[in-house]
């Protein structure tokens, strides 16, 4: 099964971009596991539809498109990784 991570974040947020490696890195090791980022300012209509009120957020959806997880500010990789564990459950 696989794992979607969205990353909703901003041009001028340094937390994104702590969060953006992160997220990268974790998509590189697990298998079947993509990395979607939405910037906000250019999908203020995706973000409002998807209730996201502060940057960075992280969406983890499992292989049919469920939201399963969703966390504001920087993540750990621990978290995220036990975030995908749900995602493949």
């Amino acid at each position: 099964m696989s794992v979607h991570f969205e990353l909703f974040s901003s041009s001028f947020c340094g937390a994104c971009a702590q969060t953006r490696m992160l997220l990268e890195t974790a998509a590189g090791v697990i298998p079947e596991s993509r990395l979607t980022e939405h910037d906000v300012a250019f999908e203020p209509d995706l973000a409002e539809e998807l209730d996201i009120a502060a940057t960075p957020t992280v969406i983890v959806r499992n292989g049919e498109g469920r939201e399963v997880v969703r966390a504001s500010g920087v993540p750990t990789m621990d978290q995220i990784l036990r975030a995908a564990a749900l995602a493949m459950d």
